[in-house]
C-alpha cells in the first residue's frame, strides 16, 4: 500500500465497503443466474435477473475501479469528491455495457452503435461536469 495517499474518512470507508459488498453479492448472483437458470424455460425471468445482477455488479466494480484510479492518480485532490464522480461514471459505463450486450443479443450491435453509445455517455458526462 502506498503511504503517500491521503487517509479516507470513516463514513467514506463504509460507503466503499458497502459498494464492494454489493458488487461481490451481485457478481455471485450473476454467476448463479448463469449456472442455475435455463433461458429457454423461463426467458423473461432469466433475462431480467441476468441483466439486473450484471448491472449492479458492473456499477459496483466500475465505481470501485474509478475511485481507486482517481485516488492513485490525483493524490493532491480531495478524495471525498471522487466517490460521487466515480459512481456517476460507473453507472454510465454500466449502462453502455448493458446496452451493448442487449444489442448483441438482438443481433443489431455494430461497431458504430457501440461507438455511438460511448459518445453519448461521454457527452452526457461532459454536460454534467460542465454544469458543476
Amino acid at each position: 500500500m502506498n503511504k503517500d495517499l491521503p487517509k479516507i474518512s470513516e463514513s467514506y470507508k463504509r460507503y466503499i465497503l458497502t459498494i464492494g459488498l454489493t458488487a461481490a453479492v451481485s457478481w455471485l448472483a450473476w454467476g448463479i443466474v448463469l449456472t442455475k437458470l435455463d433461458p429457454y424455460e423461463s426467458t423473461s425471468i432469466a433475462l431480467g435477473l441476468f441483466f439486473l445482477s450484471l448491472l449492479f455488479a458492473l456499477i459496483g466494480s466500475f465505481t470501485l475501479l474509478g475511485f481507486g484510479l482517481r485516488r492513485w492518480v490525483g493524490q493532491d485532490e480531495l478524495h471525498e469528491q471522487h466517490l460521487g464522480v466515480s459512481l456517476r461514471q460507473g453507472v454510465l459505463l454500466s449502462i453502455c455495457t448493458i446496452l451493448c450486450i442487449a444489442f448483441l443479443m438482438v443481433g443489431v450491435l455494430k461497431w458504430w452503435n457501440g461507438l455511438l453509445l460511448v459518445t453519448i455517455a461521454v457527452l452526457l458526462e461532459m454536460f454534467i461536469t460542465s454544469r458543476s
